[in-house]
């Protein structure tokens, strides 16, 4: 067994450990909440729920980042590229804990299919990465588009009176498309069309899902 093979058998080792941290713990941010409005507002029974729902499907969303942006590390072998990965994931942490802050204020939960999205999505990423440094920040490029749009649509579905969730939402949107742009800016090519394509349904299929679940 040659030294690449140990090295990445410890490094897959090292990432289970991660994703059990991730998945099971409560998340903690090395940034404030943005979220500065001093007390929640008074939502409906029906605007909680609206916002529960939506904060859900972004803390599944994180969960998915965080795994897509740590397989891509784990079989980069650009130092620079696998530092930024990282650096990345470590930004989806912040998120991660804001939407977990915010579901228990609505006194709601996470999607109940955490190690789901994540396992899934780290394999997403983990062969994303295998297909070489262009196509890997490609991939970040396009991911952090689509999650962008998402939310978008999530600022105008919630409820008007949630400025706590609207603040959470407009930070997380600004530092994903700034992934975006940092990926392109690397080098990142467009994918195909039908790889693009793949991933919006895939993404709506974890939306749906994790909306109720």
């Amino acid at each position: 067994m040659d030294n690449r093979q140990i090295n990445l058998g410890d490094a897959l080792l090292a990432e289970i450990g991660s994703a059990l941290k991730i998945v099971a713990s409560k998340a903690r941010a090395s940034k404030p909440l943005p979220a500065t409005s001093a007390e929640p507002n008074k939502l409906t029974d029906e605007e909680q729920r609206t916002a529960s729902a939506l904060m859900r499907i972004n803390h599944a969303g994180e969960i998915s980042a965080q795994a897509l942006y740590r397989g891509q590390a784990m079989v980069s072998r650009d130092p620079e590229l696998r530092q930024h990965l990282l650096e990345a994931a470590g930004e989806e942490q912040d998120h991660l804990a804001w939407c977990e802050t915010r579901l228990s204020e609505l006194n709601s939960r996470p999607s109940l299919l955490s190690p789901v999205w994540y396992s899934g999505s780290f394999a997403i990423g983990a062969l994303a990465g295998l297909a070489g440094d262009k196509i890997s920040l490609g991939f970040v490029a396009e991911t952090e588009h689509q999650v962008t749009a998402h939310l978008e649509t999530h600022l105008n579905d919630l409820p008007a009176d949630d400025h706590r969730s609207r603040e959470i939402i407009l930070q997380m949107r600004d530092d994903e498309l700034r992934h975006s742009t940092h990926a392109l800016e690397k080098g990142g090519s467009q994918l195909p069309s039908a790889v693009r394509t793949c991933m919006s349904l895939t993404s709506k299929i974890m939306t749906t899902v994790a909306r109720h679940i």
